[in-house]
């Protein structure tokens, strides 16, 4: 009769630092659907925004279809032709708006509608819909790393953006090294003290309803429902304390402290994302590649990223932006073949892991957040094309995302902008 394997019961008896799969003789913990079967395969997502947009020109072949012709950008690819679809003519309508040009970033993931404007209010974004799906079926239902700063595209139900994290050092801290007893104790305790406080708020608000408006009222349904779902959170992160974390056979990664190095943050952040999925410590993450980073530090580059990107098709800053370019797909790339090189059940974790690369911003020397530049890898598909959509009359970027959150079990018709799922 087969025995399901405790994972925390192996890695008491393994005494050794191994990046733990999910082996087919091991449920993870604390999952909902305790009732499905062992061998079940987690779907996971990835999205990578490079901010400052890709220069179509070095990235766009001139054909579709399977036989394109490779470019400047997707040489950097070429191992990994056939684990990626090409896609062009997406986007998000009502993009541009407010004195801030680069407010399309506040949006990427959510697709709400006119963000800068003074009554702007963001909504939802993608990967925090799969994060509220799933819940605490890992230790951290997502994850949101930045290259610069705390600014992530990872927005709540209620329009709040959850910060970045842009320091591996403590993310690897997070996920991999046991807290001592006392560390972890105070952790329960400060969990425990936020359940308290929440207790005392519910109990001082009750009150209200009888004398509130019913427009008050509806304000209070709100707040309550908000405050159910952080303590159903606290609860559920409070029983993550007593799962030891996984043992990996990586030593600690040191923080970049030059903020110039954009290429080397960046790629420190995308080696952490292996780790994350192959252990379950995660099955969503985001990871936002800011455009602030002054005179980055690229062979052969004078000036800044961002003056780069409004180059006004000036031969010789457009030579520099593309070195920066090849450099930030190139950490993609690596990412990609970390992934393939970690088997997993009959596979290796970029079959049952999707991989989101692309921008905000179609044209970023003019600010033009139509047209763009959308790689999407791995979670099963049938890849190896570039598929084009219409220049003129874009095709809505949530239809990808209707058909990202499909593929992880979480079945939706409909996401913010989308006419439908998007198949190719």
């Amino acid at each position: 009769m087969f025995r399901p394997l405790d994972r925390r019961t192996y890695l008491k008896a393994a005494g050794v630092s191994l990046a733990l799969p999910l082996l087919e003789a091991m449920n993870p913990p604390l999952a909902k659907a305790a009732t499905k079967a062992a061998t079940d395969v987690p779907r996971r997502m990835v999205i990578v925004c490079t901010t400052l947009g890709l220069h179509k020109e070095a990235l766009f072949p001139e054909t579709p279809g399977a036989g394109y012709e490779s470019t400047e950008y997707l040489k950097v690819l070429k191992d990994h032709r056939q684990d990626y679809t090409l896609f062009s003519g997406l986007s998000h309508a009502d993009q541009l708006g407010g004195l801030e040009p680069h407010t399309s970033e506040w949006s990427w993931l959510t697709a709400a509608r006119n963000p800068g404007n003074p009554v702007f209010r963001n909504s939802i974004s993608v990967d925090q819909v799969a994060a509220e799906k799933l819940g605490y079926v890992t230790r951290i239902p997502s994850v949101a790393l930045g290259s610069r700063s705390s600014m992530s595209q990872s927005i709540t139900s209620s329009g709040v953006m959850i910060p970045a994290e842009n320091s591996p050092a403590r993310l690897f801290s997070q996920l991999f090294l046991q807290g001592t007893p006392r560390e972890v104790e105070q952790q329960k305790r400060n969990l425990d003290e936020g359940r308290s406080i929440l207790d005392t708020l519910m109990s001082m608000t009750k009150g209200l309803e009888h004398r509130a408006s019913s427009e008050d009222k509806e304000k209070l349904d709100e707040y309550f429902e908000s405050v159910r779902k952080t303590e159903q959170d606290i609860t559920e992160a409070n029983a993550w304390l007593d799962i030891p974390k996984p043992l990996v056979d990586k030593e600690p990664p040191e923080d970049i402290p030059e903020k110039v190095d954009i290429i080397g943050k960046t790629q420190l952040l995308l080696n952490m994302i292996p780790l994350i999925v192959q252990t379950d410590s995660s099955r969503v993450v985001t990871v936002m590649i800011h455009g602030d980073h002054g005179t980055v530090k690229v062979k052969g580059v004078t000036q800044g990223h961002h003056d780069l990107s409004h180059h006004g098709k000036n031969p010789a800053k457009i030579a520099e932006l593309r070195s920066i370019e090849t450099k930030i797909v190139g950490c993609v790339n690596s990412l990609l073949t970390q992934m393939k090189e970690k088997s997993e059940a009959g596979g290796d974790l970029l079959d049952n892991t999707m991989v989101l690369f692309g921008s905000n911003l179609g044209n970023a020397n003019v600010h033009n957040p139509a047209n763009l530049p959308i790689i999407f890898a791995g979670g099963g598909f049938d890849h190896g094309r570039f598929v084009t959509h219409d220049e003129d009359n874009n095709t809505p970027l949530c239809n990808l995302f209707v058909t990202m959150l499909n593929n992880m079990g979480i079945e939706t018709d409909s996401f913010a902008q989308s006419t439908g799922a998007l198949s190719w």
